[in-house]
């Protein structure tokens, strides 16, 4: 859907496959009804959106985020005090671990993962702490018709505590868990999954999370693994976003995979993050 407020939108795309940032609009003032379908329109057609200077409180930035959809609790990390579905996405200066380092879509080990996940950032660090994302719809794309044709009738199991994540977790687990810290949770879903608002075809597996092909062995499906989590984040399909002061990223969990770059040791890097309500990959 196209309104007139949407092509009323400064909006500035970011690289060839993925990303755009919204400019001049203020989140501070209440938006519209038809200011918030702009911005889901451009959101939708981009992948991940982007705002700069939007110093909001935790209480305009959760309003906000309900606007465009339901807010639910991250499972691993408590929130804040006041603001239980609002976690810290923090890397203090002795730590050597960033919080979810490492290329993921946000916790695709539940049986419905979220619809999409937005980052206000608090503090920054003098240089580095970029985050990076990739085009789930591009890589299956870019795919040749007999692989795509393959994997559109394979599914994969993700899990919580495989190695790789576990890691980047460590430190907020350590001072912040909830009682489902150390349970692990695992998900199966399609390879190839169908946006249920664009009817687009993506690529839905991530090195973070995704153990092996159902119905295959662990062995039998890393070759294949390997090759997609290479594949996936190939620098056409991706786009990379350096952080400010009151920058707000709203990424769509459903097509793209994001990374945050781990390059700022020494430093305090701080951002609050809000997650949206998704349903059951198909």
């Amino acid at each position: 859907m196209t309104t007139d407020t949407t092509l009323a939108l400064d909006v500035r795309p970011m690289a060839g496959t993925i990303g755009a940032e919204i400019h001049g609009v203020d989140l501070n003032q209440t938006p519209s009804d038809d200011l918030i379908q702009a911005i889901r329109d451009v959101w939708l057609a981009y992948g991940v959106i982007f705002f700069r200077n939007q110093p909001l409180e935790p209480g305009v930035f959760q309003a906000f985020a309900e606007r465009l959809g339901e807010v639910v609790e991250y499972p691993f990390v408590k929130g804040l005090p006041d603001y239980p579905k609002i976690i810290e996405v923090l890397k203090l200066p002795h730590e050597r671990h960033n919080f979810g380092g490492v290329w993921h879509t946000d916790t695709a080990y539940l049986s419905a993962p979220p619809m999409a996940t937005l980052l206000i950032a608090r503090e920054i660090p003098p240089k580095g702490g970029d985050t990076l994302f990739a085009s789930g719809y591009a890589a299956y794309e870019a795919l040749s018709p007999g692989l795509q044709a393959t994997l559109s009738t394979l599914k994969a199991a993700n899990c919580s505590a495989k190695a790789e994540v576990t890691k980047t977790r460590e430190d907020r687990v350590a001072d912040s868990a909830t009682e489902k810290a150390n349970q692990p949770l695992v998900g199966e879903h399609p390879v190839i999954r169908t946006h249920p608002e664009t009817g687009r075809r993506s690529l839905y597996v991530n090195p973070a999370h995704t153990t092996h092909f159902v119905g295959w062995t662990e062995e039998e499906s890393k070759p294949l693994l390997d090759f997609l989590f290479a594949h996936q984040v190939k620098p056409e399909f991706t786009c990379r976003f350096s952080w400010q002061p009151g920058s707000i990223a709203l990424w769509d969990n459903r097509c793209v995979l994001h990374n945050p770059i781990n390059d700022y040791h020494g430093h305090k890097r701080l951002l609050h993050r809000i997650t949206l309500k998704g349903d059951v990959p198909h």
